[in-house]
C-alpha cells in the first residue's frame, strides 16, 4: 500500500510530477531538418510534410535569424540541386546547392549546421553510390563521399553525416577531412540505417527516391537488431564521433542496445513517415498532434537517444522553453 500511495503523490500535482520527470525534453536535443531548394525562387511548402517547407538560397540568412529567435540550435542541411547525373558531381561542388547553403548559413549566425553527405539527392538514378552495371559500386563511391565531406567542410559545416550506409564511408570521410584541414570536424553516422517504407515523404521532399530497384543492398533489414550493434561498432572505429539510428519510433530496441553498449553519443531521426502519420492522424482528430509529438520525441529520448532530428522541432521549441 505505502509504495502505491507514495507515487501517487509525487503525481498529484504539476510541479510534483516536472520535479521527478526522469526524461525531459530539451531544445538542445533537437535538429530541424532543412531542405534548400536550388530550383526555388520562394519559400516552397512540401506537400506531404504538413508544415514543412523547402527554403531558397536567399532566404537563408533571414530563416536563420528566425530560427535562433526561436530558440533551434542545430539544423542538418539537405541540398536539392536543379541538376543532376550519373555520378551526382552537384554533391562536391563548390557553388553547389549544399555547400552554398552551409556558407549562407554559417555567415548569418550560429546556428549548428550539420551537413549531409550522400549522392542520392545529386544523381540521377538516385541511388546513395555511383552505379555500375545496374548495382551500387560501394568502393568507387567512397572517395567522392570524402570529397563531398570536405567541400561542406571548407564551408563551414560543423558536423558532416554520411548517410548513404555504405562500407567504409567513415574511414574515407575521416581521411579526407584530415587531409584537407578539418581535423576536428565530427562525424555523426548514420551507422543503422534500416531500409523502411517509412521515408517516403523525404525522397519527395529531397526528390531523391531511386528510379530503379531499392536500396535493400546497402540498408539494413528491418528484422536486424544484432547487426545495428556491428555496424555502429564498426562506423566508431573507423572515427565516428556521433552514431545515429533511424528510423527512430520503430528502432527504441536499438537505440537502446546501442546506449548500453557504446560510448559515444546517439542520435535519432524520427523521420518523414513518422511525422507524417503523426501529423495526418492529428488532422483527423484522432489525436492531439503536439502532445502526440512530445511524447514520441520523449520516448525516443527514454531509450538512449542523446539526440534527436525531427520536423516538429521548430514548433515544438518554443513550448519547451516556455515549460522549463
Amino acid at each position: 500500500m505505502f509504495p502505491a500511495a507514495r507515487t501517487r503523490r509525487l503525481r498529484s500535482s504539476p510541479g510534483l510530477r516536472s520535479m521527478v520527470r526522469e526524461t525531459s525534453l530539451r531544445a538542445e536535443d533537437l535538429m530541424l531538418p532543412l531542405f534548400v531548394d536550388e530550383r526555388c525562387d520562394a519559400v516552397r511548402p512540401i506537400g506531404c510534410l504538413t508544415g514543412v517547407e523547402a527554403y531558397p538560397l536567399d532566404h537563408l540568412p533571414r530563416l536563420s535569424d528566425e530560427l535562433e529567435s526561436e530558440g533551434v540550435r542545430t539544423v542538418m542541411v539537405f541540398g536539392v540541386p536543379r541538376r543532376k547525373d550519373a555520378e551526382g558531381s552537384g554533391a562536391w561542388s563548390e557553388d553547389g546547392v549544399a555547400q552554398s547553403a552551409v556558407r549562407a548559413l554559417k555567415s548569418a549566425g550560429g546556428l549548428n549546421v550539420i551537413a549531409d553527405v550522400c549522392l542520392c539527392e545529386y544523381s540521377d538514378h538516385g541511388h546513395c553510390g555511383v552505379v555500375r552495371d545496374g548495382r551500387v559500386d560501394n568502393d568507387s563511391t567512397l572517395p567522392l563521399l570524402g570529397r563531398t565531406a570536405a567541400s561542406l567542410a571548407d564551408e563551414g559545416a560543423d558536423i558532416v553525416a554520411p548517410s548513404g550506409m555504405m562500407d567504409g564511408s567513415v574511414a574515407a570521410i575521416r581521411q579526407a577531412l584530415d587531409a584537407g584541414g578539418h581535423r576536428m570536424t565530427p562525424i555523426m553516422s548514420y551507422a543503422v540505417k534500416y531500409d523502411s517504407a517509412l521515408y517516403g515523404p523525404f525522397r519527395e521532399a529531397a526528390c531523391s527516391a531511386p528510379a530503379f530497384g531499392d536500396r535493400s543492398g546497402y540498408q539494413m533489414d528491418v528484422g536486424n537488431r544484432r547487426e545495428a550493434l556491428r555496424e555502429a561498432s564498426l562506423d566508431i572505429g573507423e572515427g565516428a564521433d556521433i552514431v545515429m539510428v533511424k528510423p527512430a519510433l520503430t528502432s527504441l530496441d536499438v537505440i537502446s542496445d546501442c546506449r548500453r553498449a557504446l560510448d559515444v553519443p546517439i542520435a535519432a531521426y524520427q523521420v518523414s513517415g513518422e511525422y507524417a502519420m503523426i501529423m495526418a492522424a492529428a488532422s483527423m482528430g484522432a489525436i492531439d498532434e503536439e502532445r502526440s509529438m512530445l511524447e514520441t520525441l520523449t520516448a525516443i529520448k527514454r531509450s538512449g537517444a542523446g539526440v534527436i532530428a525531427s520536423y516538429y522541432t521548430r514548433r515544438i521549441v518554443a513550448e519547451l522553453e516556455v515549460t522549463q
